[in-house]
């Protein structure tokens, strides 16, 4: 070798040599980092470590070298709980899938999860660790640790197969059989947890934890008197919420061991379980059931009730012995009311089929003697009975049955249960039915279908008494139908029979016997009856009072006028009606009787002392006839001016100007008897005043030699057609006489023809009204109606009053209250009749009140209330006008007010609805239990009437959840919402009460569930 390939070489020698000596620098120096960070992070410094094992990592060359440092800085970001740490871990893996840290790194990671309580991420971890790599020590670590946390996440499938493969394991196995006991004793496997926590029982870091477990799981297992051993040992010990599950257990465990009264304090002190959501501890409906069952055999009901009513919406075997055990304590307290509810309830359940009967028979029972607001208590006992036909209750059931059709009140209903039953006691239940449902329809008004009613009542004479009854108002329902002659045999039979005088009827027969003669027009036979009635002075005030007036009626048509004297001055003392009426006809008696000045006296006396009676108006124009022909001309023409000046609208004042025309045409004052004449022919044309002024005035024009002057006078008036004058009265007597023959049909045919002939006749007024009165009478209104038009929009006549009542009547029937009132108005200003002005007025309240004109309503009840000739129907529906029309102003102290003078008047629905708000303001007063009672009396009384017995319930219910009585409330509401579906405006206060209620009570009973 040449001295420069020697150079070279030794040079060549000297650089391997350098770079060699770099590398070992470097792999020195990466191994010190590499040492110093794993001391930091067996120091637990991770960040730090993470730091330099990332430095180590850049530099080193070695592939083990890195593969650990990943391992290390992936094993750092875990315990860092850095966001990427689970990636890191992935990525070592997928990168160094050959390194000897593989196995170590899940494990690891599944462990230091594991150890900060992170038991679903070590789970995951866990999951990845190949079993078969670790050692036997490690193995059972794993298992336990994979076995625990499987089990903390309610893995218990899982955790029962790690945890088994360890329960003989020294370290890990009294551990794992305490879990897997447990997870027995959560899986309600008793037995197998009995045995896994004896197993452990004997050590001391389980004593502690297992004495609850065991004193339930003794429970659970029937053990009672061991569970109470067990559980009061552990008491002391225990915080506050172990003591409430404990209490739970002691308390159920003499529950069940029947020593109510040792399980009362325990059950009471039970604080409840919280809910996943709602961490609030609650009770749920068998907590409440038991305590109120311990209270139930303890006699102690008012408690009993206290627990049982908690039970909201319960639908199982328990729910259902609880509501029949609420029951009965409330029976026991004498509160049939709320039994009726609680039997209802647990007769509709059929857990328990012999407690659903026992339920059932109570509540047709309580039905029955209280009244039932859902369905009529006679429904409710023939439901009973086709339930249970063979019951042994049977007869007694049966005997109720037939009573209840007459107690409920509700006939209606009563007659379509009692339809077609053959048993001599349902004919009986069936005639008494029959009558008091008649008896309804004819305190309606529904005179027809009432008279059906009786006779159907007529027809099961099974009860002497009721016959008669029966017989009485079937002939008062033919006289308010105007059947005067059926009305006398019906009152006459009546009277014959032997069981009529023990009839509350009895009192009123002649009064009744009397009037019907008298509508018949044999005022003798009247006057004989009125004077009977009168005689016995058994009558009430009033009644005897009108019964003086019509003898004197009776009297005077029979021209007996001293004795109508006598009687109008009897009318007068007793002054129980207005008096200017018999004052009046006093008067008039005493002008027959020759008395002229007295007379006049007495006349002159009555325009002063009744200023605003209807019948002033009579006495003025009767007053100027009676000076008339006394000779007092002057005086006569003074009060006739009188009388047109003061009531304009007086059907007397066509009359008096044509007296006054007679007597200027008497006295050969011609023009003057001319001018008043024409004054009635213009202003009252077609009346018969105006009739006779164009007959009188063509008598003067013939004797004056005007005749052409008549003429042409004549012709300016569309009532007289003086060519057709025969023809006119031919046509019109013929009709006529139709109507007088009792020729229904043919006279309206004819009055018809003759209307079609003459529109303009001297009898079209007279036939307009006859013809109206005829269809009337055969309940045509819809063609009486021109005709009464045609007579109101004429001049003022004696047919006006008539027409205005019964057209107005005709638009109050179809209720088109705008047509009704300018008549009713004018009725109420223009009558002569004191009955058609209260029928005025009547109506206008109603009227008004319909089209929410509350003020006028208002004042037109004060107007009817003011007259002393209402009957009871009318003053009732006054009060009622004022009541609903105050409860629409929301003056509800006025409401009140007149709801209480209803509720003395009302029959029917209107006494229901007087019911309902006699409640309704016990309510507002917070009189909850006389506000239920008065609800009771609706349910009982009035039944039939579903509308109020729907707003009571609800009424009800809200006094009941304001009593502390969350059961009563929230059945009621839901047995509205269920059975009163027709009235859309209740079973949406239902509903809303319901929900409040339920969400309230949700905050206590897990077992409810808040309404959305």
């Amino acid at each position: 070798m040449s001295n420069k390939n020697i150079v070279s070489f030794l040079v060549a020698i000297c650089f391997c040599f350098h770079i060699l000596a770099q590398q070992s620098a470097t792999y020195t120096s990466n191994l010190v980092d590499y040492q110093k960070a794993l001391s930091l992070y067996n120091n637990q410094q991770y960040l730090a470590a993470q730091s330099l094992f990332s430095s180590v990592k850049k530099t080193a060359k070695e592939e083990i070298l890195q593969s650990d440092c990943t391992y290390y800085i992936a094993n750092c970001a875990v315990r860092l709980n850095q966001q990427n740490a689970d990636q890191l871990v992935e990525d070592f893996v997928k990168e160094y899938p050959t390194s000897t840290k593989r196995n170590t790194a899940f494990v690891d990671v599944a462990d230091y999860y594991f150890e900060n309580s992170k038991y679903a991420y070590a789970r995951k971890w866990y999951d990845k660790v190949d079993e078969n790599a670790l050692g036997r020590k490690e193995k059972e670590k794993f298992n336990f640790n994979n076995g625990y946390s499987a089990f903390s996440v309610k893995q218990y499938k899982e955790a029962k197969k790690y945890l088994s493969r360890v329960e003989n394991s020294q370290e890990f196995g009294s551990q794992a059989k305490y879990y897997m006991g447990f997870m027995a004793y959560e899986g309600d496997d008793y037995d197998q947890a009995n045995e896994y926590f004896e197993q452990v029982s004997d050590q001391e870091r389980y004593k502690e934890k297992l004495s609850y477990y065991q004193a339930d799981l003794n429970f659970k297992l029937g053990n009672f008197e061991k569970a109470i051993e067990l559980a009061k040992a552990r008491l002391s010990s225990s915080d506050e919420n172990e003591v409430s599950e404990l209490s739970k257990i002691i308390g159920e465990s003499y529950f069940n061991l029947e020593k109510y009264e040792a399980s009362i304090t325990y059950l009471k002190a039970y604080q409840g379980k919280k809910g996943n959501r709602d961490r609030t501890a609650k009770w749920n409906n068998t907590d409440y059931y038991q305590l109120g069952y311990a209270y139930y055999k303890q006699k102690d009901y008012e408690n009993a009730i206290s627990e049982f009513n908690k039970i909201v919406g319960g639908n199982n075997s328990i729910a259902q012995n609880a509501y029949y055990h609420l029951g009965e304590s409330y029976i026991h307290l004498n509160k049939k009311q709320e039994a009726l509810n609680a039997f209802k309830n647990a007769s509709e359940m059929d857990f328990d089929l012999k407690i659903q009967e026992d339920a059932w028979l109570n509540y047709a029972k309580i039905s029955y003697e209280i009244g039932n607001p859902y369905q009529s208590a006679p429904q409710v006992l023939a439901g009973y009975l086709k339930k249970y036909p063979n019951t042994s209750y049977k007869e007694e059931i049966e005997t109720l049955l037939i009573d209840s059709y007459i107690t409920s009140k509700n006939y209606k209903e009563a007659l379509k249960l009692l339809e077609g039953k053959k048993s001599f006691e349902n004919k009986v239940a069936y005639q008494k039915v029959a009558f008091y449902r008649g008896l309804e329809l004819y305190n309606e008004g529904n005179y027809l279908e009432a008279e059906t009613l009786f006779d159907a009542s007529l027809k099961e004479p099974r009860d002497p008494k009721f016959t008669a009854r029966a017989t009485f108002w079937k002939a008062e329902a033919d006289y308010n139908l105007t059947n005067y002659d059926e009305a006398l045999i019906g009152f006459k039979q009546f009277q014959q029979q032997t069981e009529s005088s023990s009839t509350p009827e009895y009192e009123n027969i002649n009064y009744n016997l009397a009037y019907t003669y008298f509508k018949l027009k044999n005022y003798g036979q009247a006057t004989q009856y009125f004077n009977q009635y009168i005689s016995n002075k058994r009558g009430d005030k009033v009644r005897l009072n009108d019964a003086y007036l019509r003898l004197g009626d009776g009297h005077f048509v029979s021209s007996e006028y001293q004795s109508a004297i006598n009687a109008y001055e009897n009318a007068i003392k007793i002054n129980e009606i207005d008096s200017d009426y018999p004052a009046f006809q006093k008067a008039i008696s005493v002008g027959y009787t020759g008395q002229s000045s007295k007379k006049i006296k007495e006349l002159e006396n009555f325009i002063s002392d009744y200023p605003s009676s209807k019948l002033r108006d009579d006495a003025m124009y009767e007053l100027g006839n009676t000076y008339v022909k006394a000779n007092e001309t002057d005086k006569a023409m003074a009060i006739y001016n009188r009388l047109n000046s003061e009531y304009k609208m007086s059907s007397f004042v066509p009359k008096a100007l044509l007296r006054q025309g007679l007597v200027y045409y008497n006295s050969s004052e011609n023009e003057s008897a001319l001018a008043k004449f024409k004054t009635v022919a213009r202003d009252y044309p077609g009346s018969p005043e105006a009739v006779q002024s164009v007959a009188t005035a063509k008598l003067i024009y013939i004797d004056l030699g005007r005749v052409d002057e008549y003429a042409s006078w004549v012709r300016t008036l569309n009532f007289v057609e003086v060519t057709d004058v025969e023809l006119d009265n031919a046509t019109y007597e013929a009709a006529e006489k139709q109507y007088l023959d009792g020729n229904t049909d043919k006279a309206i045919k004819q009055f018809n023809g003759y209307l079609s002939q003459f529109p303009r006749g001297l009898h079209a007024l007279q036939a307009h009204f006859y013809v109206a009165q005829l269809y009337y009478k055969k309940d045509l209104l819809e063609n009486a109606a021109p005709h009464y038009k045609y007579i109101i929009e004429a001049s003022q006549s004696e047919y006006t009053e008539e027409a205005l009542t019964r057209l107005s009547q005709f638009y109050l029937e179809k209720k088109n209250w705008n047509q009704s009132i300018p008549l009713l108005l004018r009725l109420e200003n223009e009558a002569n009749f004191p009955q058609n002005v209260v029928f005025a007025q009547s109506n206008l309240m109603k009227a008004y009140y319909q089209l929410n004109n509350y003020e006028d309503a208002f004042t037109y009840a004060d107007k009817v209330l003011a007259s002393s000739k209402i009957d009871n129907k009318i003053k009732s529906d006054a009060h009622v006008i004022i009541a609903r029309s105050a409860i629409k102003t929301n003056d509800e102290a006025k409401a009140k007010a007149a709801y209480v003078q209803v509720e003395k008047v009302a029959t029917g629905e209107t006494a229901a609805e007087a019911l309902y708000y006699n409640a309704y303001f016990k309510n507002k007063e917070g009189k909850y239990e006389a506000s239920n009672n008065t609800v009771q009396k609706l349910a009982k009384d009035f039944s039939g009437y579903k509308y109020y017995s729907a707003k009571g319930l609800v009424l009800m219910a809200k006094n009941y959840y304001a009593l502390k009585d969350a059961f009563q409330a929230t059945y009621i509401l839901e047995s509205v919402i269920q059975n009163f579906v027709e009235f859309d405006e209740v079973v949406s206060e239902a509903k809303a009460e319901l929900s409040k209620i339920k969400t309230e009570e949700a905050k206590t009973n897990s077992s409810i569930q808040p309404e959305d």
